[in-house]
């Protein structure tokens, strides 16, 4: 189910929030509040109407899943109560010898819970290059059939670890049955994320309450999200299915790059913004997962403000456990180029993915080895954005095509290397004032609007009461003609639907 379609806006969500609502409202009544609280209602609707969201993907799926919750739930305690164990020992036996081998038995779950959980995740995503890897080597011939990995999958994958590891380090503790499954099944970030740790869930579970201020934050963020999927996202998809990959000249190719550059942007932001949005609705906050990221001067930068919550996991859960910046610079600038190996392998098993993260990473040492430099500091900072957003632009086209041929034949044509004999439309035809204008309002939401001091009067233009009813009029005429395209639009996924 997605989002951004009329049975999600008109049957899916009133429904599961109307619910939620009632089922809120009446705690207020003292003779329900004990046995709605006891019974955990309003999270067990959440459960509901969040298997619901992913069972319409395939019901098979919904219950596999379900058992893979149950699994999790299962290896979390035995880790938990492992680490009890070990406590225990560790005060009363000191100076025992089998303290040692008593300290290695909260691990051996955590192991084992995190091996099944990845094997999951190589089944699904990886079987198709692994058998081609296996063939290449030995000559063989294994065959593997095509498989579809479960809705959400890296995404489900990146929850399950943040969940047992958090609880082997200590940093929370093993939630009950309900807490494993609304974590992991909260239909909000299932999909695409963000990516929320174990941790900073379980904070917010008990107490949260659903404010007026919290919950018009929410439906507007909502409306936000969606007039950037369906006013940008969807019309820059719209530009570039129309220019196509074949049959255009130089001119026209570049005019591609900047669209793609729009649309991925837009497209994943919106559903982040819809997320957060939703997550509002039921009493969680969640963190900030894009921060104009398009306004960076390095690619250092630029991840610190792209997908911040993937930044964030993988900065806990492989960084710093491979040692950090804690063992020398060396090593530092090796777990930072694995990081981001990692990160391309994560989003495909294509060699374009993995070129991707390497040439990342590749950029990423780069960068640590000569920021202290001299003649970099003197680089001016229009410089350095400038060749930012260029290495950038081009990079995006990795994600932009199936196979490794495609991008470089679209590269090829951007740098002139490559010439079609027959061109079938110029880009006088396809750089149409709608398309300029497009461009323009999608450059600027994505870059002016992130200045600190446009972000600072919008805050005091908001806070007067003139400013927010204007404010209000304008995102309900945004979220109208969000519908009205919607309604009239083909259907749109979400590009990291596929990851």
């Amino acid at each position: 189910m997605i989002f951004t379609t009329q049975l999600f806006l008109f049957v899916f969500f009133p429904s599961c929030i109307t619910l939620y609502m009632i089922v809120n409202a009446l705690c207020r009544i003292k003779t329900l509040e004990t046995y709605i609280e006891r019974y955990r209602i309003k999270d067990l609707v959440i459960i509901f109407f969040s298997l619901g969201f992913y069972m319409w993907s395939g019901v098979s799926s919904g219950l596999k899943l379900v058992l893979y919750i149950l699994g999790i739930y299962i290896f979390s305690k035995y880790i938990s109560a492992c680490k009890f164990k070990r406590l225990y020992i560790n005060i009363e036996q000191d100076n025992n010898e089998n303290m040692h081998k008593k300290f290695y038995i909260a691990i051996i779950p955590l192991i084992i819970s995190i091996a099944i959980v990845l094997f999951y995740l190589v089944y699904y995503k990886y079987s198709g290059i692994i058998a081609y890897l296996w063939n290449y080597a030995f000559s063989d011939n294994v065959k593997v059939h095509t498989l579809y990995a479960p809705l959400g999958l890296s995404f489900i994958t990146f929850s399950a670890i943040s969940y047992l590891v958090d609880i082997y380090k200590e940093k929370s503790v093993a939630g009950s049955f309900i807490d494993c499954a609304l974590y992991i099944l909260f239909f909000p970030k299932i999909v695409s994320g963000p990516i929320v740790l174990w941790r900073d869930f379980q904070k917010q579970i008990s107490g949260r309450e659903n404010s007026l201020e919290l919950t018009i934050d929410g439906i507007n963020r909502i409306v936000i999200g969606f007039s950037k999927k369906l006013l940008l996202a969807d019309v820059f998809g719209q530009m570039l299915s129309k220019i196509g990959n074949s049959g255009i000249d130089q001119v026209t190719a570049i005019i591609s790059l900047i669209i793609y550059m729009l649309q991925i942007y837009y497209d994943f932001s919106s559903y982040s913004d819809i997320a957060i949005g939703l997550s509002k609705l039921f009493g969680f906050e969640f963190k900030e997962n894009f921060n104009f990221p398009y306004r960076s001067k390095s690619i250092t930068e630029f991840w610190r403000r792209w997908h911040i919550s993937l930044g964030t996991w993988f900065r806990e859960y492989v960084y710093i456990p491979l040692g950090g910046n804690r063992k020398g610079k060396i090593t530092t600038l090796r777990n930072l180029f694995i990081v981001f190996m990692l990160t391309g392998i994560w989003h495909g098993a294509g060699k374009n993915y993995i070129l991707w993260g390497m040439i990342n990473g590749g950029l990423m040492v780069l960068e640590r080895l000569i920021c202290e430099k001299k003649r970099y500091k003197k680089v001016p900072d229009f410089v350095k954005y400038v060749c930012t957003m260029m290495i950038v632009m081009f990079l995006w086209q990795f994600f932009r095509f199936e196979n490794l041929s495609e991008t470089v034949s679209m590269l090829g044509v951007v740098f002139g290397i490559i010439k079609f004999d027959r061109i079938s439309y110029t880009w006088h035809y396809f750089l149409s004032i709608r398309t300029i204008s497009f461009v323009i309002i999608g450059v600027l939401g994505a870059t002016v609007l992130g200045c600190s001091k446009i972000q600072l009067k919008y805050q005091n233009f908001k806070e007067r009461k003139v400013g927010y009813l204007i404010q209000e009029i304008v995102l309900m005429g945004l979220f109208i003609l969000s519908i009205c395209f919607m309604v009239n639009s083909t259907y749109s996924p979400f590009i990291y639907f596929q990851y």
